[in-house]
């Protein structure tokens, strides 16, 4: 069986795929679950042997703080949960804010433990539950408006929320409330014999997502109603007019050909939704860890592997007018409303989720370059703000307030990106122990039925190209420590206590697996020379996992100017350092010739100055204008000069 992708290229599609697909559609293809009934007895819980928690110190540290001062602890909850009391709304998304606020505020408290912080996640969650109907129902819309727009989206939002909350407090009342929500879903959904697809806009993907919480539920219930309802999501998915999340993934068709373009962009037609999109192989994954079926983690691994390739640009993130375009080929050119700061955060978690499960370096390498990057180039830096949308170029805004209230969707799901970070800067499974994040700080691994381990690691990465770590054992203890071996490190050297270990190749976890003793260390030094990026006829700088770019604050020539950056085979001789500007963080100086005015000596380069795209911007006016890809100058004259 042959299925056209687009006039290039066509994929065999394996045709136990389609049957297995084929088969959940005439299984579920309506609503016949039933509450109350009996528990599943498939759900098996994973046991994990090894345990990694981590706590910064230094820049990262500094900046999560940051958030968690300025956009967590600062929100007025009583602001966000007064619309649930109203039940008048109709079409906007006000019932989403609460839910990712108290999604941030949950991961912050587990890597702080503020009482303080707890008190209030409590305060919301209680109120929130206290704008429940008697009938199960946690939202702001109107009854006649029920299952339309972002209704069941809001609904998603409150649930995920709550049982974050539950999974803090282990509040009995909290678990029976999301039981309630979820039952009187389905019970709507059953009554009006209406797909879950159907219920909202962008092919019923923001409606389709809650298929991450309602699995979350099941996990906690072992309610067999809540897998089924699971089960009958993903199945419709594949029904004539759905989104088809698993089919057209298994047969590659491009996220951003899903569907045809749509006469109007914010409407059921339209299939490229990005954020929505990877929200809903969010949940995939999650009923996965349940139903271990290949087609689910195949789809995902199968979509993530094409937004890589198409969609994720050089800062790490994707997207225009909230959609997937095509972005990584065009990228070099301006385009409307780029990396919102939603798609970002879900494009971490997506990657984080599959790291997990699959221990697959690549995706540990896109998480790096989207935090460096797009995440960090959204947060001002008093903190006060997290952009809505991130260009590569121009000067940096605040985003617009929405849904009638002082917040938007990526100032409220921003700070999950963040709040992620110490969960993935070290990671576990039932034999070993991932670094994945060169930071300063200390990791405490808890083994079963042995001393805990500490971990310290000390380093000034990414601006320093070596990370020093050093264990805290009170007795020889074996154990695998993996190493992430970054994709971009082409030499990398490991020693420890001293001597050089052979083996380390790019892209790939190093495993030392070994007896541990009191004070063994370990070092790691990155090959982190300066690369010249090439593109479209544009360039742009990067440095490990940093990208570089201009700022008017050098008052070294016009931004948006051309022109040629000195390199040897795309490598730069140029030293990275910490800036000694205010605001900025790494500064890279190189050569180069910028212009195109042939009256001067073109062909002497000047030194030219980049900050580190985080920093680039960061005034928000016009002050540091700031570019990323920088236009190359052609002569034909002399191609061996300029590198062509």
């Amino acid at each position: 069986m042959v299925i056209k992708k687009n006039t290039h290229k066509t994929i065999d599609c394996d045709i136990k795929n389609i049957s297995y697909i084929l088969s959940l559609i005439f299984l579920f293809s309506g609503f016949t679950t039933q509450v109350g009934a009996e528990t599943s007895k498939k759900h098996v819980e994973a046991i994990t042997e090894v345990i990694a928690t981590t706590h910064f110190s230094g820049s990262i540290d500094a900046k999560i703080h940051l958030v968690i001062d300025e956009q967590i602890k600062s929100k007025d909850i009583d602001a966000l949960i007064e619309p649930f009391f109203y039940k008048n709304e109709t079409r906007l998304w006000q019932s989403e804010f609460i839910g990712k606020w108290m999604l941030g505020a949950c991961s912050a408290y587990n890597y702080t433990k503020d009482p303080q912080l707890y008190e209030k996640i409590k305060y919301a969650a209680h109120k929130l539950i206290s704008a429940q109907l008697s009938n199960g129902y946690i939202g702001n819309y109107a009854d006649t408006a029920h299952l339309t727009n972002w209704d069941v989206w809001g609904r998603k939002y409150c649930l995920l929320g709550l049982l974050n909350y539950y999974s803090l407090s282990n509040d009995k009342k909290t678990l029976v409330a999301c039981s309630k929500l979820a039952d009187h879903l389905i019970q709507e959904l059953n009554i009006s014999r209406t797909n879950i697809f159907l219920t909202s806009r962008f092919r019923g993907m923001p409606s389709s997502s809650i298929l991450e919480p309602i699995i979350q539920l099941y996990k906690f219930t072992n309610n067999a109603n809540y897998l089924q309802f699971a089960k009958q999501i993903v199945a419709q998915w594949e029904l004539p007019q759905g989104p088809k999340l698993i089919s057209k993934a298994l047969s590659d068709v491009n996220v951003y050909e899903r569907f045809p373009h749509p006469s109007a962009w914010w409407s059921w037609d339209n299939g490229q939704k990005a954020y929505e999109m990877m929200s809903c192989y969010d949940g995939l994954l999650e009923l996965y860890q349940i139903e271990p079926q290949p087609e689910y983690l195949k789809s995902v691994e199968m979509t993530v592997s094409n937004i890589i390739d198409n969609e994720i640009n050089i800062a790490g993130s994707g997207s225009s007018f909230e959609c997937w375009f095509q972005g990584k080929e065009k990228q070099t050119h301006p385009a409307f409303h780029t990396m919102e700061t939603c798609v970002t955060t879900t494009w971490m978690k997506l990657c984080y989720k599959l790291l997990r499960l699959t221990n697959d370096v690549k995706y540990a390498d896109q998480i790096e370059t989207t935090l460096y990057n797009a995440l960090f180039a959204s947060l001002r830096n008093d903190g006060k703000v997290i952009a809505k949308y991130s260009a590569l170029s121009g000067i940096k805004h605040e985003g617009e307030d929405q849904c009638g209230l002082k917040i938007n969707c990526c100032i409220a799901n921003g700070p999950r990106g963040f709040m992620l970070l110490p969960e993935y800067a070290v990671t576990s499974d039932k034999n070993s122990v991932y670094v994945n994040l060169y930071t300063n700080g200390q990791t405490t691994i808890g083994l079963r039925g042995k001393p805990a381990i500490k971990l310290t690691q000390q380093t000034d990465y990414p601006i320093d190209d070596t990370s020093e770590f050093t264990l805290s054992v009170s007795t020889p203890t074996q154990l695998a420590l993996c190493f992430r071996i970054p994709g971009w490190s082409k030499n990398t050297e490991i020693k420890v206590n001293g001597e050089v270990v052979k083996g380390v190749l790019s892209g790939e976890y190093f495993k030392l697996n070994r007896s541990w003793t009191e004070n063994d260390k370990i070092s790691i030094k990155f090959d982190m020379l300066p690369r010249l990026i090439q593109e479209n006829r544009y360039q742009a700088i990067v440095r490990g996992p940093i990208v570089f770019a201009r700022d008017s604050r050098f008052a070294d020539g016009v931004v948006d100017e051309c022109a040629v950056i000195s390199n040897k085979n795309g490598i730069l001789n140029a030293k990275a350092q910490k800036s000694k500007q205010t605001n900025m963080w790494i500064t890279l100086t190189v050569d180069a010739v910028l212009g195109s005015d042939m009256e001067r000596e073109y062909k002497i380069p000047r030194k030219i100055h980049f900050c580190d795209m985080s920093s680039a911007g960061n005034t928000w006016d016009e002050s540091s204008r700031f570019r990323v890809w920088i236009p190359q100058t052609i002569n034909p004259m002399e191609t061996e000069y300029y590198g062509y």
